[in-house]
């Protein structure tokens, strides 16, 4: 029997843009997904990954989902949930008893038996090699690349005839395209970038998460979903999407179509010097209705030659009025100045990565930059660092 699959990753439900919630745009998007289902009418809806931005997520994000789930399930179709690396497998999988009795299966931690990562779903006519995000703890003294060799082996000798492959992860695969100023580097099993090979041809289709650019990495039923909202201005030429996949009577994929996901709130990025951003400003939109949830998210970054002390009053006053709204303001020093340039790195704390901190920090006491083995290393601390936390958080 024929079969057809959704995709959908990174949702990250309970970001923050710079402090602006967006609570508004997860919504209508899920919304938008329910509705998507029903006319899709799917026997399996997956989801990679990085459900929530963080292990504490706000009690609103976390109704969201449930709610999400429900209307999705309660209309026969299958889910399958995956833990990203922003995602606390504790208190995703929590719930995965009573959720199962609705169809939907969440995988927090790789299972001890890679057997019980194998799903059969969907009436039986898809076997699922659910692979979650894969912590320091999942992989143990092996890596990666066997952990999905031995799932994908588990579901390899229960698939019957004319059932469809499907595996699942949430990883950087090699070769793909990322947003940096919104994912963190991860590494899986001492490796950072994985190869596409590590899912055989005999694979149907490879859900994978992680990655917020939709994109098909060495084939076409290699995917990222992507993330359905930009997760920074990096990503405000996205075109967001969810997946479908369908899939004939023999299991083999039969055709990949994307579905753009309507964009709730504009973000908007304005770039130059003084006087140009001040005229892109004026000749921005009116109307300043504080309450009005789809106000374009603004941008603004001014190159710099000299000290501007009255800059952002400059800025805020061409914006009165003004549709859009300002969710931050940055310069950037065009010269050779230290004093402007050390003033105008001081960037918020939320804003920063670890490793651009670690790299900074580095080249103030080494001659040379960090090579890849000591990054490498750096990247793995980190990711043992945020496991801990995580764990921490659910106990």
């Amino acid at each position: 029997m024929s079969l057809t699959l959704v995709h959908t990753s990174d949702w990250h439900l309970g970001h923050a843009l710079h402090g602006v919630t967006r609570e508004y745009e997860h919504a209508r998007f899920l919304a938008w997904l329910v509705a998507a289902c029903e006319r899709e009418e799917p026997d399996l809806v997956v989801v990679t990954g990085d459900v929530f931005d963080s292990a504490t997520p706000p009690a609103s994000a976390e109704r969201m989902w449930f709610d999400t789930v429900a209307a999705i399930a309660g209309r026969g179709a299958d889910i399958i949930v995956i833990a990203g690396n922003h995602d606390s497998p504790g208190r995703l999988g929590a719930p995965a008893a009573v959720l199962r009795e609705l169809g939907v299966h969440v995988i927090g931690a790789l299972p001890r038996a890679c057997e019980d990562a194998v799903l059969e779903v969907a009436g039986g006519r898809a076997i699922v090699a659910a692979v979650p995000f894969l912590r320091a703890s999942d992989v143990g003294e092996t890596d990666a690349a066997t952990v999905y060799k031995d799932v994908l082996a588990a579901a390899r000798a229960r698939r019957r005839p004319g059932q469809a492959l499907i595996a699942t992860g949430h990883l950087y695969l090699a070769g793909a395209a990322e947003s940096k100023a919104s994912e963190r580097p991860v590494s899986i099993g001492g490796i950072e970038a994985a190869t596409p090979r590590l899912f055989g041809d005999d694979v149907d289709y490879v859900a994978l998460g992680h990655l917020h650019k939709p994109q098909r990495v060495w084939r076409d039923t290699v995917r990222y979903a992507g993330s359905p909202i930009a997760m920074s201005f990096d990503e405000v030429t996205y075109r967001h999407q969810i997946v479908v996949a369908s899939f004939g009577d023999d299991g083999r994929c039969a055709g990949v179509r994307a579905l753009e996901v309507p964009r709730a709130v504009e973000l908007v990025r304005v770039r130059g010097g003084v006087d140009d951003v001040l005229a892109e400003l004026a000749a921005l939109p009116d109307g300043d209705d504080a309450a009005d949830p789809t106000r374009p998210l603004l941008d603004v970054v001014v190159a710099l030659a000299a000290p501007e002390p009255r800059l952002r009053a400059r800025v805020e006053a061409a914006l009165d009025g003004k549709r859009p709204r300002l969710v931050r303001l940055l310069a950037e020093a065009t010269g050779d100045g230290a004093a402007l340039a050390e003033r105008v790195a001081q960037t918020r704390l939320q804003e920063l990565d670890p490793r651009d901190v670690f790299v900074r920090c580095w080249e103030r006491r080494h001659a040379d930059p960090p090579g890849e083995p000591v990054l490498a290393a750096f990247d793995r601390l980190v990711s043992d660092v945020r496991d801990e936390a995580a764990d921490v958080v659910v106990s």
